[in-house]
């Protein structure tokens, strides 16, 4: 827009608010919910009406009406950047030419909503009805209830095929990712690019509690991405971990549509992912705040075709299957996307819709009417959707789409792919801001590329593997094993690819005959990255970045070489314990920055952390040997740290936003003398010795650092049970 534009919008608003004839006030507005004389919105109740008859009733005339009133906004101006695009005339073909609506289905796959988010009823018939038309729905960042990786003879699997992997997300165990087709890595969201999610802590139910590994009530909120991921490289890292957890899932990132996310996409490719979503911003979840939703992001068709065609020009799109989503609601859009450069769509909010959602926005709230958005028994009893009509809109969309390619003459979506000369930009739109727009660079077109199957990226050259095949034949008639190996730096996810192995032949419990592995040297990242119970990893030496990531219940005990160096010396790298859920740690020595963050369950000994130490923790109980760096339990909200403070600066290090300092009380001190007694017989600290052998004066030097939110539940709980023992 030029100056004289902007002076004309500015006076336009001006104008409107000092109209002589405005007698009482404002207009509502309706940006972020629909009014009726508001801001104009595709999903309109019209729609909505129209959207819930047709596939309740499998009435595909309905959805011909519905997909009229999304398509054609010429009478309510362009309301997405699609409704400038139109088709140019090309040959059609006969519709019984295009492939299958089977082939189509596969290609659909759903947003990620979390279990909390949405209601267990709205979540699973989602999963099922993907599952039953052959695509894929996403479990969102919430983990996944155990009950549904089972399925009983001549029913729909309730399993989402895909999982979402984020930064220290909820409920990523070596369970959840084996339970898994794709492994979805998400970087970022599309209504919030940046932001971490949210839960009220009044969705946090004892349901949603235990799957995600947390304390009912308590609010959860999410760490934003770059708390472990601060480059390609790092990405790449956590791409080769997911690969050892789980061999044969696809791995997927989840970009944001922004300036720039080609480069992103190329760097993605190069990490070895094999999919990558690129999110619209208009998606997203509807308990995001306003000023995300309507200030971050770009539309879907700007960072798909940019992410197309930087793919292409870089000779990297035949390595990757493409996503995008939304608000893709019709087969136009399903067309348009797939001709700049998706082969496979994502839809969330129709979907919802179908399931009986009417938009009232109050999703945040834990209020919603019609049993989705909602945690409430007696809301979830009024949810009305049925997997039969989701499985009607999926194929209705499959058939729209159909429709599409048989105008254009393209007999399968794989030829459809990427022809962006087929769109081009519409002239008859009046409104004095389109003469402005020019979209010749998103149509920019490359029509000999062919696309190609994804290439799987295996993990065959590890450490891990070369165990295994030593220690099988142990392990398969029950024996302890013991087994001790040299490792070095490039030796990364060591024990990751041991859990998976394990986890297929035992489950998530393991194995009940102990299996300890030894190691000496200098390990590199990842070391023991989601280890399943009953795996011992014992280190001398020391270890990269990201120990103990996602530990899935196994003990890990890491010692110096020796213990002659200097004290700041660091043991460990940066981020250690992300994610973490269940198992044992002790550490002879300091770590490094960002220690257990999202730590939901472990037990750990340590002597020393850098900054950002126990910063969104929800659970376990952490025992410091030593010095804190500043922002010191930082969005903590469950678990407890205990941190010698001999030289009395852990306040002014300490973030106090949800925590408080205590006092020990008798059991904490028994508590904490008996993990380091632990340490002491496992690592031989001369650290710990030392304090248990003066141990009356060096447990006062002691702070106990208490969430305040788990504290209030704690004590709610004890007075519930006292009351019901009287």
């Amino acid at each position: 827009m030029s100056y004289d534009d902007i002076g004309r919008e500015v006076l336009n608003k001006h104008n409107a608010a000092y109209n002589p004839k405005m007698k009482f006030k404002l207009p509502l507005g309706g940006v972020y919910a629909w009014r009726r004389e508001g801001e104009k919105h595709l999903f309109t109740p019209e729609v909505i009406a129209l959207l819930q008859k047709s596939s309740k009733l499998d009435d595909y005339d309905a959805y011909k009406e519905y997909a009229s009133l999304i398509n054609n906004q010429s009478e309510r101006g362009a309301i997405t950047l699609r409704s400038l695009l139109e088709f140019k005339q090309r040959v059609s073909i006969p519709i019984d030419e295009v492939e299958p609506v089977e082939n189509i289905l596969k290609r659909f796959v759903t947003g990620a909503m979390s279990f909390g988010s949405i209601s267990y009823e709205a979540h699973t018939t989602l999963a099922m009805a993907m599952n039953f038309v052959g695509g894929k729905s996403n479990s969102g960042e919430g983990g996944e209830d155990e009950r549904r990786y089972t399925t009983a003879e001549g029913e729909i699997s309730a399993r989402s095929a895909t999982k979402q992997i984020a930064s220290g997300r909820f409920g990523v165990t070596i369970e959840y990712l084996n339970q898994a087709v794709e492994l979805q890595i998400k970087i970022a969201q599309g209504a919030k690019p940046g932001e971490g999610g949210h839960l009220p802590g009044h969705k946090v139910d004892d349901w949603i509690a235990k799957t995600r590994h947390s304390t009912k009530g308590v609010g959860l909120i999410s760490p934003p991405p770059h708390h472990d991921i601060y480059s390609i490289e790092d990405l790449a890292q956590l791409i080769y971990d997911l690969k050892n957890a789980n061999p044969e899932a696809r791995i997927n990132v989840k970009l944001v549509s922004e300036t720039g996310v080609g480069t992103v996409a190329a760097g993605v490719a190069k990490a070895q992912a094999e999919a990558i979503l690129v999110s619209g911003f208009d998606g997203g979840t509807g308990a995001a705040p306003l000023s995300s939703i309507y200030h971050a992001g770009l539309p879907w068709e700007m960072g798909l075709s940019e992410t197309h065609q930087t793919l292409v020009k870089n000779k990297l799109r035949k390595r990757i299957v493409l996503q995008t989503d939304g608000q893709i609601r019709t087969g136009r859009d399903l067309a348009i996307a797939t001709l700049l450069g998706a082969e496979e769509w994502g839809i969330a909010t129709a979907a919802l819709i179908v399931e009986g959602c009417v938009m009232q926005r109050k999703c945040h709230n834990n209020t919603c009417s019609v049993g989705i958005a909602t945690q409430r028994p007696e809301l979830r009893k009024m949810f009305s959707g049925k997997v039969e009509h989701l499985v009607n809109f999926f194929t209705f969309l499959a058939n729209d789409m159909r429709e599409h390619m048989a105008m254009l003459g393209f007999k399968t979506v794989d030829e459809m792919i990427g022809q962006a000369q087929v769109l081009r930009q519409k002239k008859e739109i009046h409104h004095w801001k389109h003469s402005r727009i020019n979209l010749d660079s998103m149509l920019e077109s490359f029509p000999k590329f062919q696309d190609q199957i994804s290439e799987i990226h295996q993990s065959n050259d590890n450490l891990d593997r070369v165990i295994w095949n030593k220690i099988k034949d142990e392990v398969a008639i029950g024996k302890t094993v013991n087994h001790v190996t040299e490792v070095l730096n490039t030796d990364r996810a060591v024990g990751t690819y041991l859990s998976h192995k394990l986890y297929h032949k035992f489950g998530k419990n393991g194995p009940s005959s102990p299996i300890v592995l030894g190691f000496k040297g200098s390990i590199g990242q990842s070391f023991g990255a989601f280890a399943i119970k009953g795996l011992t990893l014992n280190l001398c030496g020391e270890a990269n970045d990201y120990v103990g990531k996602g530990l899935s219940g196994a003990e890990i005990v890491i010692k110096p070489y020796s213990y002659t160096r200097d004290d700041n010396e660091i043991t460990i790298g940066n981020v250690a314990f992300y994610g973490a859920i269940s198992g044992k740690s002790y550490i002879a020595g300091p770590a490094g920055e960002r220690f257990a963050v999202r730590n939901s369950g472990v037990e750990i000994v340590v002597e020393g952390v850098g900054a950002h130490g126990c910063e969104y923790m929800t659970g376990g109980k952490v025992v410091i040997l030593g010095r804190t760096g500043r922002n010191f339990a930082a969005g903590m909200t469950g678990g407890i740290a205990y941190v010698y403070d001999k030289y009395d600066k852990l306040e002014r290090r300490l973030n106090p936003a949800d925590v408080n300092l205590e006092s020990l009380s008798i059991e904490d001190i028994n508590y904490v003398k008996s993990q380091v007694e632990k340490h002491l017989e496992l690592t031989g600290s001369p650290k710990a010795e030392e304090f248990l052998s003066d141990f009356d004066q060096e447990i006062v030097l002691f702070k106990k650092v208490m969430p305040t939110d788990y504290k209030r539940v704690l004590e709610e709980e004890k007075m519930k049970l006292e009351t019901q023992n009287n």
